[in-house]
């Protein structure tokens, strides 16, 4: 009976904790995204989210900003997601030494814990210097691309590994290469674990702006998707820190701070609608 009354208070006590780190944890999203929408609705104004920014009638327009950083994203998605999907493949289904495993599943935790500015450092030696790309969104596109490589890879590796083995057994008994296996079994089963892999990536390249300060710099100027890539220019985020901390503009760095949390509710929205939608197909 002492026993049973001991593990009942506590798993109560658990229990409650859990439900205060909660309740604290969701109070601060809450006040952050009120905070927001309370100091950003009363300075939105079509001139400044659909306008570039012009110096001359000294009237401020964060268009640029917003395409640069959909010409951000979608750069980088398309070069880190072969690449991390096919390594995570090579990993799991291809290599057969375990000490090569274990050394580059080591090297791909070191790269997920470097700091991002060392990132920025790197990309700017190494692309905008030695490769001379200049400063330029392509530039900020590898760059972001590596940052978010370890996530793509950790993400697609776990979900390869929780399809059924019967599954692949049975297209081998039926006769499939391995690639087509792959192809038409492997990566179908998995795709919704390498949608949130994607997520995840495209949440931190919303929110990153140090490593881009180095190699997309800070230009509010307005491109095509063509003419960006070998052009500077400044995301949303690099934009916040601008109007910010240097120009003292609070209260279009609020309005573009509520465009970010609008973006990344559309595209978790979109991303889950994609995997679902994959899912049962």
């Amino acid at each position: 009976m002492k026993n049973s009354t001991y593990r009942n208070t506590y798993a109560l006590f658990f229990k409650s904790l859990m439900l205060i780190c909660m309740a604290f944890t969701l109070t601060c999203i809450i006040f952050m995204v009120v905070y927001i929408f309370i100091n950003a609705i009363p300075h939105v104004s079509y001139d400044i989210i659909f306008s570039k920014p012009s110096y001359i009638n000294d009237t401020i327009g964060i268009l640029p900003d917003i395409l640069n950083t959909v010409y951000l994203i979608f750069t980088s998605v398309i070069v880190v997601l072969p690449f991390g999907v096919g390594a995570a493949i090579y990993l799991n289904e291809y290599a057969k030494s375990k000490v090569l495993i274990k050394v580059i599943e080591y090297a791909i935790e070191t790269l997920a814990g470097i700091p991002s500015i060392i990132y920025g450092l790197v990309g700017m030696l190494v692309f905008v210097q030695f490769f001379s790309l200049q400063t330029s969104i392509l530039a900020g596109s590898l760059t972001l691309a590596i940052m978010n490589l370890p996530i793509i890879i950790r993400t697609t590796q776990e979900s390869l590994k929780t399809v059924d083995v019967g599954y692949k057994e049975g297209s081998f008994a039926l006769g499939a290469g391995k690639f087509y296996m792959i192809r038409t079994i492997l990566i179908p089963s998995c795709s919704y674990g390498i949608i949130n892999g994607c997520i995840l990536s495209i949440g931190r390249m919303l929110g990153e702006s140090a490593a881009l300060l180095f190699t997309a710099g800070f230009a509010h100027t307005l491109h095509g998707y063509i003419d960006s890539l070998s052009s500077a220019g400044s995301s949303l985020t690099v934009a916040l820190y601008v109007y910010a901390k240097e120009q003292g503009e609070f209260d279009v760095s609020f309005v573009i701070a509520l465009i970010l949390l609008i973006m990344s509710l559309v595209i978790n929205v979109l991303a889950t609608f994609l995997g679902n939608y994959i899912s049962k197909k």
